[in-house]
């Protein structure tokens, strides 16, 4: 009994320093993250990041989908409890997709891109801007049986100091993500072709750079996924960037520590 279970602590001291050591080799961290969208590529992403061996972070919202249903509805529940089980770290992206438009006196002037409230604006007060923002992660409990981090992302980064305090009081930590790691995913092709998108992210992104994309958006023409990203993760791969998911952030590991309320 005894030499198993000095075989048991040996084994486990050896995966501590293995994992240990590869936090320590990835002194050029990149953290990718994707936003909802009608969730096209959603299948393409999943096989690139499996192949490439890349954890990102998903921010979820209840997004209307190519097929008609929503990006959180039942027929998408198994390709998200699939990517928790991949190891893929999560976040709010609030639950129908609500744009802050202003701040008014008690609260915000909101309005939905997705839900039953789509296209109209409403006054909302912080309860139920952080109701909204908790009704992802509680779906996501429900189709993963795994727990959200405690950080959301505002649909289109729209914030104000006065909404982030608010979502503050509830427990949520916002995400932004860095200029050069805008990859361009929802400009228009006929402008901003895939080819440019990828030289300029080549180009320009940093050590420490927190990327944003998307499972799909409606207004681009010429999808970016399945031309840019592959290219993207290798093309930084070799200049000795590694990916990791926001657990490992400075400024976000402990909220994403912490279970998302719910």
């Amino acid at each position: 009994m005894f030499r198993a279970a000095s075989l048991l602590l040996a084994g486990a001291m050896l995966a501590g320093a293995v994992r240990a050591g590869d936090t320590q080799a990835c002194d050029k961290p990149l953290y990718l993250t994707f936003d909802t969208g009608h969730m096209g590529v959603a299948p393409l992403v999943a096989e690139v990041l499996q192949r490439q061996g890349v954890k990102a972070t998903f921010f979820l919202a209840h997004e209307k989908t190519l097929d008609g249903g929503g990006s959180l509805d039942n027929r998408w529940a198994p390709w998200w409890k699939a990517r928790a089980a991949e190891g893929h770290a999560f976040g709010s992206h609030t639950y129908d997709h609500v744009y802050w438009l202003a701040d008014r006196a008690g609260g915000f002037r909101m309005r939905p891109s997705a839900g039953p409230h789509a296209g109209r604006a409403a006054d909302w007060g912080t309860a139920q801007y952080c109701e909204e923002i908790q009704r992802s992660a509680a779906r996501f409990h429900d189709m993963t049986g795994a727990e959200m981090g405690a950080v959301f992302r505002a649909p289109g980064g729209k914030t104000s100091q006065a909404l982030l305090d608010a979502a503050a009081q509830c427990g949520w930590q916002h995400v932004p993500w860095s200029p050069a790691g805008f990859l361009g995913d929802e400009l228009p092709s006929e402008r901003f072709s895939n080819a440019k998108l990828l030289e300029r992210a080549l180009r320009d992104i940093r050590r420490g750079d927190i990327l944003l994309a998307h499972l799909g958006i409606w207004s681009r023409q010429d999808p970016w996924a399945p031309a840019v990203l592959e290219p993207l993760i290798e093309g930084l791969k070799a200049r000795g960037f590694c990916f990791v998911t926001l657990r490992d952030h400075p400024s976000y590991r402990a909220a994403m520590a912490r279970p998302a309320p719910r």
